[in-house]
């Protein structure tokens, strides 16, 4: 890596990678490094990486982070990913903010993310960690980032239990061992849309159990129907809670400075049933994006005369 990339600078770290800003010794551009912290032992690790083989089933997309240069050293057992380097991710834009996004450009934002995981349901991955820093934003064009929990649509659950980060994980997620489905990434769509709003995030549990009871709070305790679909698997259930009937109180009192539409679209994400939660195709033809896609079919109209 030293030698076709000098580092610059270090931009983050997490539990399993450290993020670094570096140039290219060849041609000066600078780009993203991402430096695991685990070793590998062989080559055919390396290519068997969730993140690889998703990236490079996934790419080129405008709004899916573009992976230019895969780095490993055998000697040492490091790997590098290097990617396009983008400005700021969708956590540290809100953070630096004192008042919520203007609701247009909040809009834009979430357009970009819906059509980034209409395109990666399609081609058969879900991302399972939605949250606002794996949105990296540049000159308000925004893409999707850091597929290392990806996993494909069509294996079979039960899948890893502890997924997603907490304040963006769907009931199913939290009360079953592993029985859910690509719909998790619609309602941390819905999660990451109430917050790019509000710049207030939606369920900020504390706990598991605190978790659940925040989703409660808001949706009211699922109906009898609902539950019975979570223990149709034997020993499914993971929390043992045993729910006090409540009917929920809404969305936050403050949203009501979200538009009618806005707010209809995230209940649509927050569904608690998993097989009523819209898919993203049905979330970007909502009629909140009405006056995007209206643009984007009169841009396409101009290209083709």
């Amino acid at each position: 890596m030293l030698q076709k990339y000098k580092v610059i600078g270090k931009k983050g770290e997490g539990s399993f990678a450290e993020v670094l800003t570096c140039q290219n010794t060849k041609d000066g551009k600078l780009y993203a490094c991402k430096r695991l912290k685990r070793k590998f032992s062989c080559t055919e690790e390396v290519l068997n990486l969730a993140e690889i083989q998703a990236l490079r089933h996934l790419s080129p997309h405008s709004n899916i982070v573009q992976l230019y240069d895969v780095i490993y050293d055998k000697t040492t057992g490091r790997l590098a990913l290097v990617f396009e380097l983008m400005d700021v991710n969708m956590h540290e834009l809100l953070k630096a903010r004192k008042r919520p996004l203007p609701e247009f450009r909040a809009k834009n934002y979430m357009y970009q993310l819906l059509k980034s995981l209409n395109h990666i349901h399609r081609h058969g991955i879900f991302h399972r960690d939605i949250k606002p820093e794996n949105l990296l934003i540049k000159d308000n064009l925004l893409k999707l980032a850091d597929f290392g929990s990806s996993r494909s649509i069509y294996t079979k659950p039960p899948y890893t239990e502890y997924i997603s980060t907490r304040w963006y994980r769907p009931p199913e997620c939290l009360l079953t061992n592993g029985y859910y489905s690509f719909k998790m990434d619609m309602w941390a769509a819905g999660c990451v849309f109430f917050e790019v709003l509000t710049n207030t995030p939606l369920f900020p549990g504390k706990s598991e159990v605190d978790q659940i009871t925040k989703i409660h709070n808001v949706l009211g305790t699922p109906k009898p129907h609902i539950i019975a679909k979570l223990f149709q698997h034997t020993h499914s259930f993971r929390l043992d809670i045993h729910f006090t009937p409540t009917e929920g109180s809404g969305l936050p009192n403050f949203s009501s400075q979200i538009s009618s539409d806005a707010r209809h679209l995230i209940s649509l994400l927050c569904t608690y049933d998993q097989d009523e939660r819209i898919n993203a195709r049905q979330a970007l033809n909502h009629p909140y994006f009405r006056n995007i896609r209206k643009i984007n079919e009169n841009a396409i109209f101009d290209y083709l005369n």
